[in-house]
């Protein structure tokens, strides 16, 4: 038996559908294409029908020419926050009204208060630390308060605490009550 010649020619992928009856029949084929004698000819090279559609439009644009790659290589991660403490922190505050009753007004010192009591949840620590941690998370950009520094935190509590003249201030008064002292802001 003489050996089977191989021929040279463009691979292609083709898709058939035949109809018998009512159902619908699909098979998808790895073929390639020649000529003999002046005929154009094909031959299959492989039954892809048992692939997902995924890996089949791939094998098709490979043959295209096109070149895949994977997501790794296609992105390169510079930088990830971690966001879901925060998230789960925020949500909380917004649920118990912490910025309203800071201050009904929105406004930057509002919301840089809401970001250091919501840090010092997450994260405890001092003012400093507390700067630190709100470039290591999402806090900053969720409450739109990035690029604050140790000296915006403490002019805002000389501001809120009533130490400046020109701040809101914010009245400190202790009631005991049920023998056990409380602290009503």
């Amino acid at each position: 038996m003489p050996a089977k010649t191989r021929h040279i020619g463009a691979m292609h992928v083709v898709t058939n559908r035949i109809r018998r009856g009512e159902k619908e029949y699909t098979a998808t084929l790895l073929r390639r294409s020649y000529r003999e004698d002046g005929k154009v000819k094909k031959e299959t090279l492989a039954n892809l029908s048992h692939l997902p559609a995924e890996a089949i439009d791939a094998i098709r644009r490979v043959l295209a020419g096109e070149s895949l790659m994977s997501a790794d290589d296609a992105f390169e991660i510079e930088r990830s926050l971690p966001a879901g403490h925060v998230n789960a922190a925020l949500i909380m505050a917004r649920r118990l009204g912490l910025a309203e009753l800071l201050d009904p007004r929105s406004s930057r010192d509002r919301d840089l208060c809401m970001a250091m009591i919501v840090s010092r949840v997450i994260c405890p620590g001092s003012k400093l630390s507390t700067v630190r941690s709100l470039g290591q998370s999402t806090l900053a950009s969720e409450l739109g308060v990035e690029g604050v520094d140790e000296d915006d935190l403490y002019g805002l509590l000389a501001d809120w605490g009533g130490l400046r003249d020109d701040g809101p201030g914010v009245e400190f008064a202790c009631d005991e009550v049920d023998h056990r002292d409380e602290v009503a802001v």
